[in-house]
């Protein structure tokens, strides 16, 4: 395949282009392929995981050709470091899907209208970031100490847990709305009777609240996966595109890993030494600058070894684990 021998800048016609292409193609989700809410079996989750990811390898590849071969090793780069990294947001939605006990059929219509909120929230975060880092260089700092840090904590920290009582978005959200203590199939908003008169009020469905942390849980692992974006390539369109189609791929790829994804007991310290990595890139960046090919085939590595010892070395026994079984009413 032949490349672009010269470094082209997006215009405001490509933002717009690929804006408008993945509307259509969100578009053709909900209004075609799933109009009607339905359980996403693995096989229907695979068969949209390779789709996504055929559409980003394909993109890829149009960056090369019109960009050149580096961006499009930047855009791969940035692409598997947000796709690694939104894996641990798979952690937290199984969490808050198993804590409100959202049926199948109801997640996939949860995780659409999450990701479609998470692309806007992401697009807004990246232009901030890419501002900042045109006008204040010294920022890179700031981000590369931030992600050792975050890559420090995520391996010595313990497990994620649910509190919605003690969150703070459900509180404000029921500052704002009533909710209603029974969910109303797929809709996030209802009008219940208020009086005998026939008057109504709007009220947020469970479902909603659902749908609330979700979106603030992916603001969080934001505030991770862009400032590592950002150490693999300066482009704000590089990383904009990356971090839509790993966010479009995220929700397949959930029903693919649902069930497995707590047998990759040591991917959280192979996510830690991307950080880590990617945060000292970015320290070192005006002392020395790694190819991107390298960094690429280094993140590649370490989370491949890090699944890879995850199937092979077992999980250290919980304590306790000898208990009775449970009684038949459990």
């Amino acid at each position: 395949m032949q490349f672009a021998s010269v470094n082209t800048a997006p215009t405001a016609w490509w933002w717009l282009g690929f804006n408008v292409l993945i509307l259509a193609l969100l578009a053709l989700d909900l209004g075609v392929f799933n109009r009607k809410a339905h359980s996403v079996s693995v096989r229907e989750a695979l068969g949209w995981s390779a789709i996504w990811i055929t559409l980003a390898a394909c993109f890829g590849l149009w960056i090369g050709r019109t960009m050149g071969r580096q961006q499009m090793l930047e855009f791969y780069g940035g692409y598997l470091v947000e796709q690694a990294l939104s894996v641990d947001n798979l952690f937290v939605f199984i969490l808050i899907f198993g804590y409100f006990k959202i049926a199948g059929a109801l997640q996939h219509r949860v995780l659409f209208w999450g990701i479609l909120g998470a692309l806007i929230m992401r697009g807004a975060m990246i232009g901030a970031g890419a501002a900042l880092l045109a006008r204040f260089h010294w920022i890179i700092y700031v981000f590369g100490a931030f992600l050792v840090y975050t890559g420090f904590k995520m391996a010595v920290g313990g497990d994620t847990e649910i509190e919605p009582e003690a969150n703070p978005v459900i509180r404000f959200v029921r500052r704002i709305f009533p909710i209603t203590t029974q969910f109303h199939g797929e809709r996030f908003f209802v009008r219940e009777p208020l009086t005998t008169s026939g008057a109504a009020r709007l009220m947020a469905t469970p479902l909603f609240v659902v749908l609330a942390l979700v979106e603030t849980t992916d603001v969080v692992f934001a505030v991770d996966s862009i400032p590592a974006v950002f150490g693999v390539t300066r482009n704000p369109f590089l990383v904009y595109t990356s971090n839509v189609f790993a966010i479009l791929g995220l929700r397949s790829l959930y029903f693919v890993l649902a069930g497995v994804i707590s047998k990759f007991h040591l991917l959280k310290y192979g996510l830690s030494v991307v950080l880590c990595f990617v945060g000292a890139k970015m320290l070192l960046a005006d002392v020395y600058e790694l190819g991107i090919g390298l960094s690429l085939a280094v993140v590649a590595g370490v989370l491949l070894t890090s699944v890879l010892l995850s199937l092979v070395i077992s999980p250290p026994a919980e304590p306790n684990a000898e208990t009775a079984p449970p009684s038949p009413e459990s």
